[in-house]
């Protein structure tokens, strides 16, 4: 009987080993078709797409060597910019079609997005004052917060992950990184130093560009995160699409937002990395963001981080199977929606 039992466990652990020998074989062919295949885009596109992901970005080292990766990446970019956003180009509470006047506008929408390798969903939020960036209780080394548990503390409506947080060797989601100013005070970073800032005045007018801290309060800016450019670029500025190149960044998760000429804000966020929403390059958020209006617009964290909550409850699909990802920052909507 013993022996029968080692047999039939030996032929299923053969046949498992066989199985994931395949499907290994299978992958490797399916990588190397798209490396090396008649596709050049496609071989870039897969190092860019799987260059942003830290638990499989080790793939494409075993097809490129580092000089061919930073190649690559060079060429497949949105190029960064000086130029930072003219606040003179919105005006809160304008709408220039009067149509659109007439009708009675909701304060905040919801749309689903669509595209030919994502899907997502793009909130548009009328009262520009109302959004804000919420942050962990306390920065530091360990967990942040999932959006919908931020927008529980802060008694919000609805939001979106916000900007970069500390992640390599040893991951910090209540560490952000860079500067961070939240209701009027800088919280995170200094003066002096350097930073991509995306954030609201005063005026609840959507600056992008790079800044000083200290030039950061001088602009008025009451709310903002920074992102690295190669996580986070800017998508328009001044109406102005930005210089792209090549796959722009691959396909992944996204999240990002923009302001309309009227002040009204845009969140999205697009789901990726599953077999119905491969995911979004970054150009193909500066169209969307284009496509509904927006004079200004960044990315924001992706990843396993996209996410956006709605009425506490996370609306999208994060990439996890733990569901959305823990984050030290996130733009906010401030009260109960009316709906």
């Amino acid at each position: 009987m013993g022996k029968r039992i080692l047999k039939w466990l030996g032929r299923i652990f053969i046949t498992l080993f066989v199985t994931l020998v395949i499907l290994a074989g299978g992958i490797y062919a399916l990588m190397c078709v798209l490396v090396y295949g008649p596709s050049r885009k496609a071989g870039e596109l897969f190092v860019m797409s799987v260059r942003e992901t830290s638990a499989i970005g080790f793939l494409a080292d075993w097809f490129y060597t580092e000089e061919e990766i930073q190649t690559i990446t060079e060429n497949n970019s949105i190029k960064d910019t000086s130029v930072i956003t003219d606040t003179t180009l919105v005006n809160v509470g304008t709408m220039e079609d009067t149509d659109k006047m007439e009708e009675e506008i909701p304060e905040i929408e919801v749309i689903d997005i669509k595209g030919a390798t994502y899907n997502g969903k793009l909130m548009i939020v009328k009262d520009p004052s109302r959004v804000f960036v919420g942050t962990v209780p306390q920065f530091g080394d360990g967990d942040g917060l999932r959006v919908d548990a931020m927008c529980k503390n802060y008694g919000a409506a609805a939001g979106i992950n916000g900007g970069e947080f500390v992640d390599g060797d040893v991951t910090s989601t209540a560490k952000p990184v860079g500067l961070v100013i939240s209701q009027g005070k800088m919280v995170y970073g200094d003066l002096n130093g350097n930073y991509h800032v995306t954030g609201f005045t005063e005026d609840n007018i959507l600056v992008v560009g790079n800044m000083t801290g200290q030039q950061a309060l001088d602009l008025g800016i009451r709310d903002c995160v920074n992102i690295n450019t190669n996580i986070g670029p800017f998508l328009i500025i001044n109406g102005e699409l930005q210089d792209v190149s090549g796959v722009g960044g691959g396909l992944n998760p996204r999240t990002a937002i923009g302001q309309r000429a009227d002040g009204a804000v845009l969140l999205l966020v697009v789901d990726g990395r599953q077999a119905n929403s491969l995911g979004a390059s970054f150009s193909d958020l500066m169209y969307i963001m284009n496509e509904y209006g927006a004079v200004n617009a960044s990315t924001m964290d992706g990843g396993t981080s996209s996410q956006m909550c709605y009425n506490g409850e996370i609306i999208n699909h994060p990439y996890s199977p733990w569901g959305a990802r823990e984050c030290p920052t996130a733009f906010l909507v401030g009260g109960v929606d009316k709906e």
